[in-house]
């Protein structure tokens, strides 16, 4: 196909958001129907942390191999390939027997996802010129947060009207047709370079897992990480038990206004941040205040949830928009590098959120929410300070100077 010129990139980088949209939907539809696993399948607490964190594990896995696939085959290639993937899973899953098949097929689902997110980001930068990749990072993170806000609200409204299954049918079936629009108008980027054998592989990918700013970016963010996971997850089966007066669609209505919030919260983050020029100061304030925000979570009546998740999803934006936003600027880093570099922050996020989860669910069936919200907050913010790796002198990175403090 005819190489995409970043001035007039926007079918493309549109139909990258419509392909993160409907990828983020199949993250959280499953949460969004836990409670009618119950009854259904016989799902306990703990067995649905194990469900959620089954998706987080597959996607966590299958990180790595997406970052070398996508420098092997290209950005293009990988991301289709990780859109149909990802939908035959989660097909497959809206039949699922029992918890076990269901964990199963949501392991197979998350490695679809894997071999998707930062292979598409990689896409999306290179469709876009320098000093627009804030914008473009955060919309396309408020892609994930459209597609993550309509799949708790619709999952919920749709498992409760026809069945859980066919929350997580639609899903696949969105998938599929984001498969055939990412054919049939995305372009190949002309920047995309393309190693030729393992060896090469190798020895492109080395700077990538030897940069200390890139190791502490994913162990400072991945406590946040999985905090901002469970509370968009596991608020609707936590109001359900706790505060059994409020309405289903009440509850699901509370972490869905959290991920619209994020909507905004992505690209006005990334672009504050990428003119001010202090991207670590911007993720530390807004990651330390979020922490503070989850803790309250179990102390909190009816407004004050609905004022908490608000900022949230505010903080969420900018945290992630800023988080991606760093590695281009790292002057270690090339721009066939971008995907491995993204990937390996996801696999350590992924991999320590899914600790969370099961963690999380463990202590709420044993203890109460209460600790299980205060374990989530206090971890969240206690690896922050790691984030002081990450340099403070200005540096010329795959996008142009930029102060990274």
């Amino acid at each position: 196909m005819k190489a995409a010129d970043p001035d007039h990139g926007w079918v493309p980088l549109g139909t990258l958001f419509f392909g993160r949209t409907v990828y983020a939907f199949n993250w959280y539809n499953i949460g969004a129907v836990l409670p009618l696993l119950r009854p259904s399948l016989g799902v306990s607490t703990a067995e649905a942390g194990i469900v959620l964190a089954a998706f987080l594990v597959g996607a966590g896995v299958f990180q790595l191999p997406a970052g070398f696939a996508a420098m092997r085959w290209g950005n293009r290639l990988t991301s289709i390939a990780a859109l149909a993937t990802m939908a035959a899973f989660t097909l497959a899953s809206a039949a699922s027997p029992n918890w076990i098949v269901l964990a199963a097929l949501r392991f197979g689902a998350g490695g679809g996802a894997a071999f998707f997110f930062a292979p598409a980001l990689g896409l999306a930068t290179s469709y876009t010129r320098p000093g627009a990749k804030g914008v473009v990072i955060g919309f396309y993170n408020a892609g994930f947060s459209l597609g993550s806000a309509v799949s708790v609200i619709g999952g919920a409204l749709i498992g409760e009207a026809v069945g859980w299954s066919w929350a997580l049918a639609i899903g696949g079936l969105l998938l599929a047709a984001g498969t055939v629009a990412a054919v049939a108008l995305l372009p190949r980027a002309a920047s995309e370079e393309t190693p030729a054998g393992a060896r090469e592989l190798w020895r492109s990918a080395r700077p990538v897992f030897r940069s200390r700013a890139l190791w502490a970016l994913a162990l400072g963010m991945s406590g946040l990480w999985g905090a901002f996971y469970v509370a968009a997850q596991y608020f609707i089966e936590f109001a359900a038990q706790v505060h059994n007066d409020w309405s289903y669609a009440l509850a699901a209505a509370i972490p869905t206004l959290m991920i619209l919030i994020e909507i905004p919260g992505a690209p006005l983050g990334g672009w504050l941040a990428e003119r001010s020029g202090r991207l670590r100061r911007t993720i530390v304030l807004w990651g330390a205040a979020a922490g503070v925000g989850v803790v309250l979570i179990p102390f909190l009546s009816l407004g004050g949830e609905v004022v908490d998740f608000a900022f949230l999803g505010f903080a969420n934006g900018v945290v992630f928009a800023v988080l991606y936003l760093i590695p281009t600027y790292l002057a270690e880093l090339r721009s066939s590098q971008f995907a491995l570099a993204l990937a390996m922050l996801n696999s350590v996020q992924i991999f320590l959120g899914s600790a969370m989860a099961i963690a999380f669910g463990f202590i709420a069936g044993r203890y109460g929410y209460t600790p299980a919200w205060l374990m989530a907050g206090i971890v969240g913010v206690a690896v922050i300070p790691l984030l002081v790796w990450v340099p403070a002198a200005k540096r010329t990175g795959l996008h142009g100077d930029q102060y990274l403090a």
